[in-house]
Formats: C-alpha cells, sequence, structure tokens
C-alpha cells in the first residue's frame, strides 16, 4: 500500500517534481563558464582511464569476442547514474532545508527530483553510448530499448536507497560520508570492470559463488544493460533473477518510505 501511495503522490505532483529537477538540473552550473560540459568531462575522463590502464596496459579480454570498450560501457553508464544519484539525493534535504521547513511542501518528492535531474544526463550517456556502438558497426535491436526497463529499476531502487540516507542524514551528518564510501566499494563489488566468469585473473574460481555477486542488485542493472546491448537478451528470460531484484527492491523501498515517513516531523526541528 505504501508504493502505491508513494506512486500515486508522485503522479499527482509530477509537474512539480519535473520543474524543480530541471531548475536543479541547471542550478548546478550557474557562474560555470563551460556550464553543462563539466558534467561529462569527469565520466568520459573516467571510461578513458580504466580503457587505458585495463585494455591498453594489462592488455585485458573481456569474456567475449568484443573490444573491450563496447563491453565496458555498458557496465559502467548505469554506475554513472547510481553513484551520482545516489550522492546528490542523500543530501538532498539539507540542501533544500528552506523547503523541508515550509508546512504546505511535499518533503517526499525531494530525493525524487535529485533521480530525475540525474536521469537528464543519463540519458544523454546512453544516447553517446548507442553513437559509439553504431560507429563500431553494431547493429540497431529492439533489445536496445531495453535500457529504458533498466533505468525505471534503477530509479525505483534509487527512490528506495535515498529515502533511507536522505531522511538518516538531516539527523546524522556522517551517512553521507558513509555512502561515499560504500559508492567506491561497491563500484569493484559490482561486475563493471570486471566479470566473473573472465578467464584472467579468476579462472573460473568465482563460479561457485556466483549467487553471492547477485546479491548485490547492482549486478542484475549491470548484466542487464550488457545482455541488452550485447547478448540479445530480454529481461523476462532471467525471471528468477527478475523476480528476486523486484522483490529486494520494493522491500527496500517500503522499508525507506516507512523510516522516512517516522523521522520527517524532526527534520524541520534539526534543520
Amino acid at each position: 500500500m505504501d508504493f502505491i501511495e508513494s506512486m500515486k503522490d508522485v503522479i499527482g505532483k509530477r509537474k512539480l517534481i519535473m520543474s524543480l529537477a530541471v531548475a536543479d538540473f541547471r542550478k548546478r552550473f550557474v557562474g560555470s563558464y563551460f556550464g553543462v560540459a563539466w558534467m561529462f568531462v569527469q565520466p568520459i575522463v573516467t571510461i578513458l582511464i580504466y580503457f587505458l590502464v585495463f585494455q591498453v596496459a594489462f592488455r585485458s579480454t573481456p569474456p567475449v569476442d568484443e573490444p573491450y570498450l563496447i563491453w565496458f560501457t555498458p557496465g559502467i553508464v548505469p554506475w554513472f547514474f547510481f553513484s551520482e544519484a545516489m550522492n546528490h539525493a542523500t543530501n538532498c534535504l539539507t540542501e533544500y532545508s528552506y523547503l523541508v521547513k515550509k508546512v504546505v511542501f511535499k518533503v517526499s518528492v525531494l530525493p525524487m527530483v535529485k533521480i530525475i535531474s540525474c536521469m537528464f544526463v543519463h540519458g544523454i550517456f546512453i544516447g553517446i553510448m548507442i553513437f559509439a556502438y553504431l560507429i563500431y558497426g553494431k547493429t540497431p535491436s529492439i533489445y536496445w530499448l531495453q535500457a529504458l526497463y533498466y533505468t525505471f529499476c534503477l530509479f525505483v531502487l534509487l527512490i528506495g536507497l535515498s529515502f533511507i540516507t536522505s531522511s538518516i542524514t538531516v539527523l546524522f551528518r556522517d551517512m553521507a560520508q558513509i555512502v561515499n564510501i560504500a559508492l567506491q566499494f561497491g563500484i569493484w563489488a559490482t561486475p563493471i570492470m570486471w566479470h566473473p566468469h573472465m578467464e584472467e585473473p579468476f579462472h573460473g574460481r568465482l563460479d561457485p559463488y556466483i549467487w553471492i555477486l547477485k546479491i548485490n542488485p547492482l549486478y542484475y542493472i549491470v548484466e542487464g544493460y550488457r545482455s541488452s546491448f550485447m547478448e540479445h537478451v530480454g529481461f523476462w528470460e532471467k525471471p528468477f533473477d527478475t523476480l528476486y531484484f523486484w522483490c529486494f527492491t520494493l522491500i527496500v523501498f517500503v522499508i525507506g518510505l516507512k523510516l522516512f515517513k517516522k523521522l520527517k516531523p524532526h527534520f524541520a526541528d534539526v534543520l
């Protein structure tokens, strides 16, 4: 019921959420000479560094017969969205404290505002990734449209997690640093730069423990992007993984929403 009520709130406040998200997106670049270009510099440089390290220096080969960049990009693009959205959404209540203190304002929309603001950039990066695939001679496939589905998966997961982290951050400011450290660990706990079936350096040693890696919901997302763009596999062809992801995500969503509602009366006093 909490999930349904929250979705009704989102639909009812959709115009407010979108206007705030657009304003938030523009606000990041106020006073910056290069403006929105800075948002793409760091991710592109990050991709370039990993490409030079793994492909050029270490001569790593992906588990499929494809260029490393083609294999690597579908993994890192959703991670950029996840990490950026988590960082911004975690601090949204403190950043918009003047709105939190307004009695009539629907505070629960603020994490969504940050997530949608980050989603604008994610959409552009998906476009860049598709352009790169076309340059490499890949034929467009209807399975590429699954990027919309997996983006929605990330969106719902992010809302649940940000309800937890943003509400705790108001009372415990160190939460933002904990999230940042968790993200640094998470990028290596998720098969982005590596794959559990790669011959090097694992030699198949991770195969018996794949189920542990799949506990991480981002495993489903990253592998979903890769299976959509490279293997042309539908999410319905992975029923158990899909069922687990949505069960996990909805549980996180409900816990996050309940925690948010419980702590909400204290937000204005603390801020």
